[in-house]
């Protein structure tokens, strides 16, 4: 969830299958049903020419993926101009500030997982609904129902259209498994941690035992456990209506028990995710195991480095049942000068055939279920992970995520909850008072 705003990190060279040609994915007949959508596709936009401004943040890849060419040269009276942020928190500020005066807007803007309820709940009415346009049904059915259901709001408007996703499964690293003794086999790994309690089990195992490498723990933080498995339950930090409720969510409660048995039975490495020691360990061997949406496999490998290339895998598992970590989505204010050209470069970028070439050029896994379905994402493996088959381990839990409800201040109460959880890991802090300190702070951001 929202965890990461967005990773700048590419996945280029870890998916080892074809790459698709863009002669091919302009001439495809997906593509063709995406430019000619009823009522807003690229045949009823005019043939003036037209400069549509990309509002987006971080690196999607669109650009690095030779999507904007191949969509310009289909359109050869569009120009396409990204207006990027860097940090999604600078932009989210600035989108809010532009979105509070009516004016500013890009003719398309990136919606960020940490922000989308914010859009949802309360600027719904400023952005399209691509619920209500005449392929509206070709377009919810092409989607995952949980990343389609993200963007909606109560009253069925849907603000945008689903780039990437993050289902989750567990990065590890074989041979330090090997070296402690323990089975390091995905098969049989996934086998034997199907559920959080077991994870937690065969991590004292690997605590235990005298052959594991010196100054390596089992995985990287408690943080990572808890990040993880509070979306697992039926509510994460917010109730049914997505007002925050942390003390009464069975996520959260559960979490907090697997993530302090954790960090009491010494399991975790105590690093805060995405500093520079964290970033160090992934070459150190300083964890063996790490909990991994796809994107994580990028990260990897570049903190990594082409030394350790065949020393990582992912096993076709996530304790506790299947999940999510990161994604975005696309949408077009009504104050955009361009809709209709606007809307049509939307559904093109997020069609089946453009999230295959993402997936297989950038790494970015489909949010597009038809794309996901597809042999070139299905049957896709990563070279730099020992081989694993990750197209079809994401597959599989993509297939089965259920997503709890996400409020306006999911990012504010997680860092709660983690920073809390470091005072157990590194201070020996009572796991009792330290949930108490993470609910105070929390009061004092929600109200």
């Amino acid at each position: 969830m929202p965890r990461l705003s967005r990773t700048t990190t590419r996945l280029t060279g870890v998916v080892a299958v074809a790459v698709l040609g863009l002669a091919g994915t302009a001439g495809c007949s997906s593509d063709k049903k995406a430019d000619s959508a009823t009522g807003s596709g690229a045949t009823n936009a005019s043939s003036a020419k037209v400069t549509l401004t990309v509002g987006l943040f971080g690196t999607f890849g669109f650009k690095e993926a030779g999507l904007y060419d191949a969509y310009t040269k289909l359109h050869p009276n569009i120009t396409i101009k990204e207006d990027t942020v860097e940090q999604s928190s600078d932009y989210w500020t600035r989108l809010k500030t532009r979105l509070a005066s009516g004016s500013g807007l890009d003719d398309v803007q990136g919606i960020e997982i940490g922000f989308v309820s914010d859009v949802v709940q309360n600027h719904a009415d400023q952005f399209v609904d691509f619920g209500s346009l005449p392929d509206s049904g070709d377009l919810k059915s092409s989607f995952y129902d949980w990343k389609w259901n993200q963007a909606t709001s109560s009253d069925s408007k849907t603000v945008g259209l689903g780039t990437d996703a993050g289902p989750e499964a567990i990065c590890y690293r074989p041979d330090l498994l090997k070296a402690a003794g323990l089975p390091s086999d995905g098969a049989e790994l996934a086998a034997k941690w199907s559920s959080w309690e077991d994870y937690i089990a065969f991590g004292k195992q690997y605590e235990a035992s005298p052959t594991k490498p010196a100054n390596s723990k089992f995985v990287d933080s408690a943080a990572s456990i808890f990040s993880t498995a509070v979306y697992q339950g039926k509510n994460a930090y917010n109730d049914d209506s997505g007002k925050p409720a942390p003390s009464n969510s069975d996520g959260v409660t559960n979490a907090w028990k697997y993530a302090t048995e954790a960090a009491q039975g010494k399991i975790t490495a105590g690093l805060s995710q995405f500093s520079p020691p964290w970033n160090k360990a992934f070459s150190s061997g300083a964890f063996a195991t790490i909990a991994c949406p796809t994107w994580m496999m990028g990260y990897i490998q570049g903190q990594a480095g082409t030394a350790n290339s065949g020393k990582w895998s992912v096993a076709p598992v996530l304790p506790g049942g299947a999940t999510n970590w990161g994604g975005s989505w696309l949408g077009v204010p009504k104050a955009s000068k361009h809709q209709k050209e606007a809307i049509a470069l939307v559904e093109w970028l997020t069609s089946k055939q453009q999230e295959i070439t993402m997936w297989t050029q950038g790494g970015h896994w489909p949010s597009n279920s038809q794309a996901a379905e597809d042999p070139a994402v299905k049957n896709a493996k990563a070279a730099y992970f020992s081989d694993a088959p990750v197209g079809q381990i994401f597959g599989d839990i993509s297939s089965k995520m259920k997503i709890p409800p996400i409020g306006l201040y999911d990012t504010q109460m997680q860092t709660a909850f983690t920073q809390a959880l470091t005072n157990v890991e590194t201070k020996n802090t009572d796991p009792g008072k330290a949930f108490g300190d993470a609910l105070k702070a929390i009061e004092q951001v929600t109200g």
